[in-house]
């Protein structure tokens, strides 16, 4: 949605592609980071977003058993919007889309499902699907694959995957929230269980963290062990999570990261989780993804609207900007899996103290500007170009 957005602006004629009718999925992530909101400073529509009902997060903190810790502080980032903002990801990308219409040379088909790729001497030329009309084709100097780490353009593409692997999994479920709750989002770590909290204002999203395929043992223990499960990390939820009625009320994500060996091939391009799917760790995924959009469009903007086709080398540019960032960032992730996420999940006692980099964070804040920095704006945020820059100023 943020390529076509950008792509458009730059007076280049494009369709975005979805198969839902709406937008409407609950169990997404909800957090727009730094280096989004100052992409959206840069093309001036920052103030219109900030009118929409969203929540700030200045910092981000955790409950590690009886001990409540600061872990990241964006009051110092170098940005104008200082921290990150809880919005649920339909009503941003209603947002985005609204932003998009101003262009005429947007163009947004609902119900429509990518099922195939058109391959002609062995180049991308574009799609097969299915809507409520039946079948279609659209032809197209570029395919872009935006469809997620579950990618049909990818696996059509027969695009080489590295899986990195991924020994966590998540459920996902919303239980109300009463005005007397703290405000901050928490992740919570009791005795082997964790359990994450996003404000969504009369209501918790709540990403509860488990060990990859634990799922059906989960579900054979039953929803009472469950509920008594996630009553037991956050106590102040206690009698709320009666709303799980049945685990259709709950939703599990399977974690995955991996990645692309090539993004592109001729006629296509893969970007966000089609290229390089990422763990939850973070929130950093629709925030990457946009960097990903960015740097798309910087690169092959002037060159599809002047020439129209793209050749391989200009691909292969969006690939060579965007890796270093994936890699540093997925690194980061199974670092976390390895090192923290999971002996988390295998400890069935009680911490008694803090690991020292939780101290040290508590006893200096200043430290606290590193993970800030590393979440709010990752590593080599993109910035927007104007509609008439070329793609050889990319740096």
């Amino acid at each position: 949605m943020v390529l076509g957005f950008l792509l458009a602006r730059g007076g280049v004629e494009v369709l975005v592609l979805e198969k839902h009718s709406d937008f409407l999925r609950d169990f997404r992530g909800d957090t727009i980071h730094p280096s989004t909101l100052e992409l959206m400073c840069e093309l001036g529509i920052i103030d219109d977003f900030l009118k929409r009902p969203h929540q700030e997060l200045t910092e981000i903190g955790a409950q590690i058993e009886d001990f409540a810790v600061i872990v990241a502080d964006f009051s110092r980032l170098p940005t104008r919007c200082k921290f990150v903002g809880l919005m649920p990801q339909w009503d941003f990308l209603n947002f985005v889309a609204e932003k998009a219409r101003a262009y005429p040379q947007f163009h947004l088909q609902m119900e429509a499902e990518v099922t195939d790729l058109i391959i002609e001497n062995d180049r991308v030329t574009g799609v097969r699907g299915s809507g409520p009309q039946g079948g279609f084709e659209v032809r197209a100097n570029l395919v872009v694959g935006a469809d997620g780490r579950r990618s049909v353009v990818r696996q059509k593409a027969a695009l080489e995957v590295n899986d990195l692997g991924a020994p966590i999994d998540v459920l996902w479920m919303r239980l109300t929230r009463q005005p007397t709750d703290a405000r901050t989002t928490l992740g919570r770590f009791r005795a082997g269980k964790i359990l994450v909290t996003l404000d969504r204002g009369d209501y918790w999203q709540c990403a509860y963290v488990i060990p990859k395929g634990e799922f059906v043992a989960i579900r054979e223990k039953g929803l009472p062990a469950f509920r008594e499960g996630i009553e037991s990390i956050a106590p102040f939820l206690r009698g709320r999570t009666e709303e799980l009625k049945d685990w259709n009320d709950v939703k599990l994500l399977s974690v995955s990261v991996d990645r692309l060996r090539h993004w592109s091939r001729p006629g296509l391009q893969c970007i966000g989780d089609s290229a390089h799917a990422m763990s939850p760790i973070g929130g950093v995924g629709i925030n990457l993804a946009i960097q990903d959009a960015v740097a798309t469009a910087n690169i092959l903007s002037q060159t599809l609207l002047k020439h129209g086709a793209i050749d391989d080398e200009h691909l292969h540019e969006v690939q060579k900007r965007r890796e270093f960032p994936t890699r540093m960032t997925q690194s980061f992730q199974i670092f976390a899996h390895k090192r923290f996420i999971f002996p988390a999940l295998s400890r069935n006692t009680s911490v008694r103290q803090l690991p020292l980099a939780l101290k040290l964070l508590q006893r200096f804040p200043i430290l606290r500007r590193i993970p800030a920095r590393l979440v709010g704006l990752g590593v080599r945020p993109e910035h927007i170009q104007s509609p008439e820059a070329k793609s050889s100023a990319v740096r």
